[in-house]
């Protein structure tokens, strides 16, 4: 068995950006014009009026402040409420696969060797554009990569995934470096149209390359990884390709992603912290001694309260990183920007936590340690 390291990591940040202002603003013009156009089925009783938004209601109920998106002027026109994104045709490099090479090669750079050494490609992301063929694999050849690729759907907790699927083929000796890669256009599936969700996600990639320890110079021992699943309904998206086969399906709310936001809060924070605890235990490190927690960003009161329960204090803010105040809720990529932009101070023996959680329910813990 050959130990792993995570060797390097990237990201890709898109060129536009949305406040919480601007996405208030197009979404209260929305709500006006919504309910202007059925003012009669509102009196009536049939159709419940709309509420507006509130910058002060986005950042209490979120910590989020504004988002990075592909496209800007279809989410803050209140006729459009979604993002303009063109299709591509076959020939052309998908726009997920565009974001995730950026990505990669952002990793690459920092690792310092050539993309031929890498032996496989797995694209961890919430979202896949299409079912086939996979991203991974159209990523893997504009990178000029030999071996396989596949895609992982994992929700919010793909890259978690993806790092302990990476781990393992190094552990087996079936691979040497593994690249993992999150695109995340999130605003995709978003909800624009919803108070209670509106101002959830942004778009983003990142990237990972793991390597067998024996071939690195530097990086992080990856003390070890565990994953958790446990179904739920409180977090679901039913769009998909069955969908066509249903009459009268087309444009339902459920087709977008949908959250019963409370029910997630209180089942998940009590998941997610023991099953940190637990593993920290059975790896023999004392969480109060983390330097530091990459925790998935969905929420920030979320990720406080499962700081407090893992460090058994209040967190320190350099010590449990937030980041979703700029980029908001990045599903998988949330905990690979934190650690990305929020490690290089480590010294070496110090160790930290990377943990994702979302749909599924699903949850990943990868400790690492400071080379």
């Amino acid at each position: 068995m050959h130990a792993a390291v995570i060797a390097a990591t990237g990201l890709f940040t898109p060129a536009e950006r949305v406040t919480n202002a601007e996405l208030v603003e197009a979404f209260n013009a929305y709500v006006e014009l919504f309910n202007a156009r059925h003012a009669g089925e509102i009196a009536a009783g049939s159709v419940q009026a709309l509420t507006p938004s509130s910058v002060e209601f986005i950042e209490k109920a979120s910590g989020i402040k504004s988002r990075y998106v592909m496209n800007r002027s279809g989410v803050v026109d209140p006729e459009v409420m979604h993002p303009l994104i063109p299709e591509r045709s076959n020939d052309e490099l998908s726009i997920m696969a565009e974001i995730g090479v950026a990505a990669a090669k952002d990793a690459i750079a920092r690792w310092g060797k050539d993309a031929s050494q890498i032996d496989a490609v797995i694209c961890a992301a919430s979202n896949m554009q299409r079912a086939y063929p996979a991203m991974a694999v159209e990523i893997q050849q504009a990178l000029g990569i030999e071996g396989f690729g596949f895609d992982m759907n994992v929700a919010c907790s793909s890259a978690t995934f993806g790092i302990k699927t990476a781990a393992d083929y190094i552990a087996t000796g079936s691979a040497r470096a593994v690249l993992v890669v999150n695109p995340e256009i999130t605003s995709g599936h978003l909800n624009f149209c919803d108070r209670d969700s509106h101002f959830i996600f942004g778009d983003v990639a990142t990237a990972v390359i793991v390597e067998r320890a024996d071939d690195a110079t530097g990086g992080w021992d990856i003390l070890g990884t565990r994953l958790k699943t446990v179904f739920s309904n409180n977090i679901r998206n039913n769009f998909g390709f069955l969908n066509r086969t249903a009459p009268g399906s087309e444009g339902a709310v459920d087709k977008l992603f949908v959250q019963e936001g409370r029910k997630v809060f209180r089942e998940v924070v009590p998941m997610v912290s023991e099953m940190i605890v637990a593993h920290a235990a059975d790896l023999g490190i004392d969480p109060a001694a983390l330097k530091r927690l990459w925790l998935h960003q969905a929420n920030i009161n979320m990720n406080d309260l499962i700081g407090r329960r893992v460090l058994g204090r209040d967190p320190a803010p350099q010590e449990n990183v937030i980041i979703l105040d700029e980029f908001a809720n990045t599903s998988s990529a949330g905990s690979i920007i934190a650690f990305h932009r929020a490690s290089a101070d480590f010294a070496s023996g110090e160790t930290g936590l990377i943990c994702s959680f979302g749909a599924g329910y699903s949850a990943g813990t990868v400790f690492v340690r400071r080379r």
